[in-house]
């Protein structure tokens, strides 16, 4: 299967209008515009689908990220992956469904719920949805309203981290049928590994937690592409008194400098610059415990409590 990268994320939030306040003034992201959205309304109003829905962009992408309300188990919702078109979706769904996975092609309402040309759906053994799809919307000279840069293109949105209850199950699932690549690994308590596997020239674009007995999301990541732009972001989540969960500090394995903070859903997200990039040679390595500085409070305990809230 030929993914090209993470294209968007939805996630499931009991109060979308706090992840609001949260995702532009303080992490510095933008209203998007909500599939279907009016091309002439304002952002303020085209950010919000109309069952509440709020749509966020980084780049020219008309969105990223979408927080869906939901008055159950805040979380993941979907993963969008991207293809690169009609022929590539067709083959993905086929291998999709020859191992035995569910693979659906999508109609054209659901083409136009997401903003994208083609769309197919179906779940990895952990029973997260997936939607892989090709020709999403975007517009033209897009620029951050709070001057925050992110680095997508050819690397997709960001990584996201996943734990996994049936490691094993789930690290086939995504490298053998789905053409992800075994990145780095390390260790962070006794049999338990946090598991990193890219499909483009980002580190990684989707983190395995074999940490805790459950299926849940760990958190998102976004990469600046400046530090100053990570600072200034720290700034603002410690001025409006949000739950820094792992301190500004610097992973050994892809050398991202970074810091995570607790969104409204529970949901963690990682703000980061300078990751290392990996190309066609990468051979996969083990990491002792352990970052290079920093970080305090990514420890096992905590990492399972997002978890089981999230």
């Amino acid at each position: 299967m030929d993914i090209l990268g993470l294209g968007y994320v939805g996630l499931d939030a009991p109060d979308p209008e706090a992840w609001l306040a949260f995702g532009r003034d303080i992490l510095g992201l933008d209203l998007g515009r909500a599939p279907g959205a009016d091309a002439y309304l304002p952002d303020e109003t085209a950010g919000r689908g109309a069952d509440g829905s709020v749509y966020f962009r980084i780049d020219d992408w008309t969105w990223r990220l979408a927080i869906h309300p939901s008055q159950g188990q805040p979380g993941l919702r979907y993963m969008g992956f991207e293809v690169a078109g009609p022929q590539q979706l067709e083959a993905a769904l086929a291998e999709l469904e020859a191992a035995g996975f569910p693979a659906r092609h999508g109609d054209a309402a659901e083409c136009a719920a997401r903003a994208v040309s083609g769309i197919g759906f179906t779940q990895d053994p952990a029973g997260r949805a997936i939607e892989l799809f090709y020709g999403p919307l975007v517009t033209n000279n897009y620029r951050n309203s709070r001057g925050m840069e992110f680095l997508t293109g050819d690397m997709g949105m960001g990584h996201i981290n996943l734990f996994a209850s049936d490691y094993e199950a789930n690290r086939d699932f995504y490298t053998r049928l789905l053409g992800f690549r075994l990145t780095d690994y390390y260790h962070v308590g006794p049999d338990q590994t946090v598991n990193f596997f890219h499909i483009n020239p980002r580190h990684h674009t989707v983190g395995l937690m074999k940490v805790a007995p459950i299926d849940g999301v760990h958190h998102v990541m976004f990469e600046c592409s400046d530090i100053d732009m990570v600072g200034q972001a720290y700034d603002r989540v410690l001025a409006a008194g949000c739950k820094v969960t792992a301190s500004l500090g610097r992973h050994s394995n892809d050398r991202i400098i970074s810091f995570y903070v607790e969104s409204p859903s529970g949901v963690e997200v990682e703000i980061g610059w300078g990751a290392i990039k990996v190309g066609p040679g990468w051979t996969p390595k083990y990491r002792g415990p352990g970052d290079i500085w920093g970080h305090h409070g990514l420890t096992a305990e905590n990492i399972e409590q997002t978890g089981r809230r999230a």
